[in-house]
């Protein structure tokens, strides 16, 4: 049944849900977090079972237009979705995304996206939009804003990271969600993605491949890089920057270097992999030191490169563990991954495989003893070591896991894959726990305890002081 059908003089989400009631199924009573710690649909809430989800959109920039394409992309669309609104302050974004989005539902015969310049005016026809969600890829500042706004208009959101630049701005989200009973999933997309639940859940918590985990190392490196420009003839008016909080079309297009709209390249790539280290290590972090500077980019107002240590405790042995974490943005040496080092092996995992993934020999057993049982489970495979030296000059970095130093050729290799774009998975999670079939990968309440984590770095670097964690700082209470 399409949104727009009607049923016996009642509206599609009326019938919808009185037929749930009647028939005693489609109804979550679960709110906030369910015992695994992942947030479903509210309290008293149908869950719909709806053919079609109503989805706005605030925010199409680069980011926004990636977040659509991993919704529609040809072949690999998310099923159900129906955009019906665009909002972006820029006209140029906005129309650029309209002119995708009415391409797209033409061919679903879906009607024409209405487009606004002005969140709050999106908002309030909401009803008339007949939308049921909203994703949120607005510059940091602002998420916050426009993601409470949403909820108590009665909207899911999906909201990109980081959640905010004020911790208490972001413990506000968490509050309106648990307020409104909207789901509030944050767009750590890694936590969706089904290599790093194979590798991290499988291997490495639950099967114990590493043993005991004694170290992390993650970084993000990124080579030298001019600002983001923009077409001349399509540049805002100095008025209109102004009344929406910008006093130039640069600090608009390059906000992340700026101290008033976001916190800087740490925060902007910290956010994915200090999650994977609070994941990983099962807690989190019990301190952090930092070092950095504005070393190269002299016009901005953010670190550009830094290098800091994390520590762990185990919660439940009191053992400590560390990592070490670096952005850099005069390099690209190493691109980004994430790895971890245990009493019996290692593991090396990326968002894409160029940066390989690797477990080392197990010391206490043998060889075949330790990775061959996990290979026919599935969990692991070998790799064909003649064909791979066979291919030595079109080699490529080690793409799988390795038995013995970290030197050798890869034996092993993690069979997951990811066949969609990275974002998609995590959009569908959103989408499938509105329609009551999942539970959020990365709800409010995950994604603030890491952002406290987060945030920290910059305050590490600015005082020059190890900054200590108490558990009480990654709590929300009302």
């Amino acid at each position: 049944m399409d949104k727009q059908d009607k049923g016996a003089g009642m509206d599609r989400r009326g019938f919808l849900t009185r037929t749930a009631a009647a028939a005693g199924a489609g109804v979550i009573l679960a709110g906030g977090l369910n015992k695994t710690g992942a947030q479903t649909a509210g309290v008293g809430q149908a869950v719909e079972k709806l053919d079609v989800i109503n989805v706005g959109i605030i925010g199409v920039g680069s980011q926004g237009q990636l977040l659509l394409a991993s919704c529609l992309k040809a072949g690999q669309a998310i099923p159900g979705l129906r955009f019906k609104a665009v909002c972006d302050i820029w006209k140029f974004n906005r129309e650029r995304s309209v002119h995708m989005l009415n391409a797209y539902n033409r061919s679903k015969r879906y009607g024409q996206v209405k487009q606004f310049t002005d969140y709050k005016e999106m908002l309030a026809q909401k009803d008339q939009l007949d939308l049921d969600a909203v994703i949120i890829a607005t510059p940091d500042w602002l998420h916050a804003e426009h993601a409470i706004a949403a909820m108590h208009a009665g909207l899911h959101v999906y909201c990109e990271k980081e959640m905010s630049n004020s911790l208490e701005m972001a413990r506000r989200m968490v509050l309106a969600s648990r307020k409104t009973k909207k789901l509030l999933q944050i767009g750590r997309q890694r936590r969706s993605n089904p290599r790093y639940i194979n590798a991290i859940d499988k291997l490495v918590l639950k099967h114990k491949l590493l043993g005991r985990v004694m170290q992390g190392y993650a970084q993000w490196n990124r080579a030298i890089s001019q600002d983001m420009g923009w077409p001349a003839k399509h540049a805002m008016s100095k008025k209109d920057l102004a009344r929406h909080g910008y006093d130039t079309m640069t600090r608009l297009r390059n906000w992340r270097w700026y101290k008033r709209y976001g916190g800087g390249p740490v925060v902007d790539l910290g956010s994915h992999q200090i999650d994977i280290l609070n994941w990983v290590f099962g807690a989190n972090p019990k301190s952090v030191i930092a070092s950095g500077g504005i070393d190269y980019y002299k016009h901005h107002e953010w670190y550009d490169n830094i290098m800091c240590i994390f520590e762990y405790e185990n919660p439940k042995t009191r053992e400590m563990a560390r990592a070490i974490y670096q952005v850099q943005t005069t390099t690209r040496r190493g691109g980004f991954y994430e790895a971890f080092t245990g009493e019996r092996g290692g593991l090396v995992i990326s968002e894409y495989p160029r940066a390989g993934n690797w477990l080392e020999k197990d010391p206490y057993s043998s060889d075949a003893d330790t990775w061959d049982k996990w290979a026919k489970l599935g969990y692991i495979k070998k790799v064909d070591q003649s064909k791979a030296k066979g291919n030595a000059k079109n080699a490529k970095p080690t793409t799988g896991i390795t038995s013995g130093p970290s030197e050798m050729m890869a034996k092993w290799a993690l069979p997951t894959k990811l066949s969609t774009l990275p974002h998609q998975p995590h959009l569908k999670n959103f989408f499938d726990t509105i329609r009551g079939n999942a539970t959020l990968n990365c709800p409010g309440e995950f994604a603030y305890q890491t952002a406290v984590a987060v945030l920290a770095i910059n305050e590490a670097v600015k005082s020059q002081k190890k900054i200590n964690f108490k558990k009480k700082d990654f709590e929300i209470t009302t």
